[in-house]
């Protein structure tokens, strides 16, 4: 059902800034009195992050719940918003009866994907020396080869 008032929209839009913070809570362990959401027609980014959980999450959050896509201007929005507070940009959109979409920069996307990869070999890296050492895990020997 498509929301007809400007209340019935406002808080969709609300609901869905909620539903973001609520999973940046839940998925990255950000403590919940260091992300808010924001006002509907704050001016800024719609969700204010402490200086705590912007080392977790390092973006400027705008969150768009409409049936007509007006992206160009949403993304331009978004990227004045973010930059004020120094942050990447991230739009997240969505509409009714639809899994919200993330639109972010390319470069962002692939920092993300290089900053994943380089973990991850250094987690294979480290397994590897722990494993031809032979350190059995929960040992000192095996946090100091870590």
């Amino acid at each position: 059902m498509t929301a007809t008032t400007t209340a019935s929209r406002k808080a969709k839009g609300r609901r869905f800034q909620g539903e973001v913070r609520d999973d940046l809570v839940s998925k990255l362990g950000i403590d919940p009195g260091d992300i808010l959401s924001t006002g509907m027609g704050q001016a800024g980014c719609d969700l204010y992050l402490s200086p705590a959980a912007r080392k977790r999450f390092w973006f400027g959050v705008e969150c768009k719940y409409q049936e007509k896509v007006s992206l160009w201007q949403w993304w331009n929005q978004c990227v004045a918003n973010a930059e004020k507070e120094g942050l990447a940009p991230l739009l997240l959109i969505r509409r009714s009866r639809t899994e919200p979409l993330a639109v972010l920069r390319w470069k962002d996307l692939l920092d993300l994907v290089m900053a994943y990869h380089d973990w991850m070999m250094l987690a294979v890296e480290l397994l590897s020396r722990a494993m031809a050492a032979e350190i059995p895990p929960d040992t000192k020997e095996w946090e100091d080869a870590l």
